[in-house]
């Protein structure tokens, strides 16, 4: 029987989309190994996000060089966004790769792979879902981007905003329920702009609300969220809706209006402090995520020290930052000179962390003997692990609990980036905990 192997790097879209090529190289035949030199197809996911994930696939595919000289018959395959609509430049860069595809391009690979091992891909291929998903998975629902920020590269890579029907949405998400699945995350690089591009336009909510109706899942999360396509009814569903998540990821991106407006993020830092107020004033307890990046071109200490004051007035219960890395092809790389050295920016990134594990620390030091719902989604050093409904992880230290399990937990220890806790009983029910908000709004104060 002829393996695989899958590398993925790069968002919770790029294993996804890993995921559903897998499901299809199943369907094909194919057996996954866990090592690239026993493939005989070797697929890299790629993200070029930033420059230190495109260094981390180009390492990789020099890696592969001498693995398909000594064996040519081994197929090489690279897909992701370090693949844009012309590959003239990466087919001359990389010779030994044999498939080149876009994101979410599963045809090229399956025909190429069918071909491989004789089999018609385009008449045995059924729906691309995961065939043994995790309990906790993601489900894409809108692909591309239109927001064409200055810094980003995801609208010439995945390409214009396409959602996928609500129908669609659905029977996977009831396939998946029927696999295992507990909790599904949906996903977008705008996830809240879903259904804009439908004749009539829908909502989020409506999506919201019809998978809070499918059995077998318990909890409903969606990402990424951006400020200005975040409506009232994707608010109330939040809040309304049993199933889904009071967890928001909303990237600010700086704290400074002339920042802002250099990356057409189109709000000001007023009109997403107004958002984080509504927000935390309709969904009791709500846990806000957001990005932040630092030493975009321009940026000054002043401007740099407002993104900190962000930080310190709204007190996000996570923050991903990232030094700006030059995309080519974007609009910044094309009109914004990288002015900000990389010591600064390095510098900037550090005071971010230690900002935020002060203020992660303190958020979660008040949950200590709090109990929460967890559902067990794996296990860390041969214990069980989950998370709370706003994506708390929490390491159980005493009782007994099995992956799928959602049981009940008290809070015994607490870090910036953890939780640690007993079980006390199996839960009948995921629902918030009237403790929590309290408990965040102390932490926060």
């Amino acid at each position: 029987m002829a393996k695989y192997h899958i590398w993925t790097v790069g968002c919770q879209m790029n294993k996804s989309d890993s995921e559903r090529l897998a499901s299809g190289l199943d369907q094909l035949g194919l057996s996954a190994c866990e090592r690239p030199d026993d493939a005989d197809v070797v697929v890299l996911n790629t993200c070029v996000v930033r420059q230190s994930a495109e260094d981390t696939a180009t390492g990789m595919l020099g890696t592969l060089r001498p693995i398909k000289t000594a064996d040519p018959d081994r197929m090489i395959v690279v897909m992701g966004c370090m693949v844009g609509p012309k590959q003239d430049v990466l087919r001359r860069r990389f010779p030994q790769v044999d498939v080149w595809a876009r994101p979410q391009e599963y045809g090229p690979i399956l025909r190429a792979v069918g071909d491989k091992v004789g089999i018609d891909a385009e008449g045995c291929i059924g729906q691309l879902i995961p065939t043994a998903p995790s309990v906790a998975t993601f489900v894409p629902v809108i692909h591309g981007c239109d927001k064409f920020c200055t810094f980003c590269i995801i609208p010439y890579r995945r390409g214009r905003q396409v959602s996928r029907p609500i129908d669609e949405v659905i029977h996977e998400t009831r396939m998946l329920a029927e696999r295992g699945v507990k909790d599904v995350t949906y996903l977008g690089q705008t996830v809240d702009a879903y259904g804009h591009d439908f004749d009539p336009p829908m909502d989020l909510a409506d999506l919201l609300s019809a998978a809070n109706q499918v059995d077998g899942i318990e909890r409903i999360r969606f990402l990424t969220s951006h400020p200005s396509d975040m409506t009232q009814r994707i608010i109330r569903a939040v809040a309304d809706l049993p199933k889904v998540c009071e967890t928001i990821n909303l990237p600010f991106q700086a704290g400074d209006d002339g920042i802002l407006t250099a990356m057409r993020r189109g709000y000001n830092r007023d009109d997403y402090l107004d958002l984080v107020s509504q927000l935390r004033a309709e969904i009791p307890g709500v846990a806000i995520v957001t990005d932040l990046i630092v030493g975009f071109p321009g940026e000054t200490a002043d401007q740099f020290e407002r993104s900190l004051d962000m930080l310190r007035e709204v007190r996000f219960d996570k923050v991903h930052a990232a030094a700006y890395s030059e995309r080519p092809g974007t609009i910044a790389s094309r009109k914004q000179p990288d002015d900000v050295d990389r010591a600064e920016k390095k510098r900037r990134l550090n005071a971010v962390g230690d900002l935020q594990e002060q203020i992660q620390a303190e958020i979660n030091s008040a949950l200590k003997g709090k109990e929460f719902d967890v559902l067990v989604d794996g296990e860390t050093r041969g214990a069980p692990s989950g998370r709370t409904r706003t994506d708390k992880l929490v390491y159980l230290t005493r009782g007994g609990a099995s992956v799928g399990d959602t049981v009940r937990v008290r809070i015994t220890e607490t870090s910036p980036y953890s939780l640690k806790g007993e079980v006390l009983e199996l839960a009948l029910e995921s629902e918030l905990e009237p403790a929590l908000e309290p408990a965040l709004a102390e932490g926060r104060a």
